[in-house]
């Protein structure tokens, strides 16, 4: 019986490998894109320390607006529906003007679409209510204005929406 011997195998040099990964690694972090979940902006007012601080206004100036967990509106008093909440709150714009504040109060288990939908007929109340005063003022859209006459149009009707914290709270709608 004649066996062959094996001599060693031939072996691959994998010490730049390491390299060769390291390489494809920064290329992925490089041209991957994240999307990043974006929130409603919201410019929170400065800290401020102190009883002078504190401000009260009468409930003539504040359209008060709830949200039970049963996700239903409940709008200084009464229960409205959310697609009509967007011309109750501009009817009130245009009334009060300067002395606009809206204060939302959802309660604990409200779910979260509800919020998100409140919160955007909200927004669209004081956009529809923005582009009309800029037409009635300089006779255009009021995306095509300056920031001077922007500025302007949000010192009559300036966007004040107080959001309470939330709490368990219910209320029977009228039948």
């Amino acid at each position: 019986m004649n066996i062959k011997k094996r001599g060693n195998a031939p072996s691959i040099n994998a010490s730049s490998m390491a390299d060769v990964a390291f390489l494809l690694l920064i290329f992925f972090l490089v041209v991957t894109t994240i999307d990043v979940d974006k929130g409603i902006t919201v410019k929170l007012p400065p800290w401020c320390e102190g009883p002078d601080c504190v401000t009260e206004a009468p409930n003539s100036q504040i359209l008060s607006i709830k949200v039970n967990a049963a996700n239903q509106l409940l709008v200084k008093g009464t229960e409205i529906e959310i697609g009509a909440l967007k011309e109750r709150t501009k009817q009130y714009l245009l009334e009060k003007e300067k002395k606009s504040i809206i204060s939302l109060q959802n309660d604990r288990a409200t779910n979260y679409d509800t919020y998100l939908a409140v919160y955007n007929e909200l927004k669209a109340a004081y956009n529809e209510v923005w582009e009309q005063e800029a037409f009635k003022q300089y006779g255009e859209a009021y995306e095509r204005l300056g920031t001077d006459q922007k500025r302007e149009i949000r010192k009559i009707y300036p966007q004040v929406i107080s959001e309470a914290e939330s709490s368990d709270f219910s209320f029977v709608p009228a039948s």
